[in-house]
């Protein structure tokens, strides 16, 4: 699936795909690891409340919505970072999880930032 992902400033659309090509385009140079990540650390207004739903169960939403937020915020730096690279696309996207202390965790997104023909 390829996604084509842009951000104010840009000088144009970053593609940006988890397979190992662009559908339809050739590779003409693999520049390097293009990167992007944000650490976030949870708030105590979302803890209380998520300490609430985990008395009754289901879906912690207010992390739910945090995490996305982080993973937007990673691709965004990622693309911001494959653009300073000089790079039309980037190639095997993924993103990687981490915990860096009690109450915060880091998004990684990279892939391969590739100069397309």
């Amino acid at each position: 699936m390829t996604q084509i992902t842009t951000h104010p400033g840009a000088r144009g659309p970053v593609l940006v795909t988890m397979g190992d090509s662009v559908p339809g385009r050739e590779i003409d140079q693999v520049i390097g690891i293009a990167r992007g990540s944000v650490v976030r650390a949870r708030f105590f207004g979302r803890d209380f409340m998520a300490g609430l739903r985990n008395l009754v169960g289901g879906e912690v939403t207010e992390y739910t919505q945090l995490m996305a937020e982080s993973r937007e915020q990673a691709l965004g730096r990622l693309v911001t970072h494959a653009e300073q690279l000089g790079a039309d696309a980037v190639v095997t996207f993924r993103f990687a999880t981490s915990s860096v202390m009690e109450g915060s965790a880091e998004i990684l997104a990279y892939g391969t930032a590739v100069k397309l023909k």
